[in-house]
Formats: C-alpha cells, structure tokens, sequence
C-alpha cells in the first residue's frame, strides 16, 4: 500500500514551471520635476548666514545661523509674521529637568 501511494505520488507531481524574474518597478515621474524641488538662497552676512528654503515659489523656511550661537528656524505664519523655533518639528517638547537624583 505504501509502495503504491508514493508511485500515484509520483505520477501527479509536475515540474515546476520556469519562472522569470519580474522587471523593478518604474521610477516615478516626481523625481525629475524641478517645481517640487526645493529652491534654497544662501545669503552670508558679518554676523549670520540666512538660507531661505521655497518649494513651488512659496517661502517654507527660513534658518539662520548666527555667527555664535545656535541655528534657529523662522517660519511664515498666516497673519505675515515669522514663528521662531529651534527645530524643524513642530512638535511641543516639555522640559525634562532632573529634579532628585539618588
């Protein structure tokens, strides 16, 4: 019985069919398209560097680099003022003072 089973085993098993590899997907157009790449100007004074970042002709960001200090980043807001941040993210980041230490 079981000489019989592996032979009708056998008989059914077929060879795989030959496969080809699948071609790599297409790029995407965007990446060519020079309105959604960003436009930065580099403007250098004595006491700071200002680099202005547009995308599409909209002002986005600006960074300015002090001299000594820290970078910061101005962004436009709606009423036409400039929000100062430290970062990119706009996320609110509490302080995380130690306050005991053992």
């Amino acid at each position: 019985m079981l000489l019989l089973s592996m032979i009708a085993g056998w008989s059914f098993a077929q060879t795989p069919a030959r496969s080809e590899p699948l071609p790599p997907p297409p790029l995407p157009d965007v990446l060519g398209e020079a309105d959604t790449e960003p436009q930065v100007t580099i403007l250098h004074d004595d006491n700071q560097t200002t680099e202005e970042v547009r995308v599409q002709g909209r002002l986005r960001y600006v960074r300015v680099t002090p001299r000594y200090g820290r970078p910061y980043y101005l962004f436009p807001s709606p009423d036409g003022n400039y929000i100062r941040r430290d970062g990119i993210d706009a996320t609110v980041r509490p302080p995380m003072w130690v306050l005991f230490s053992f």
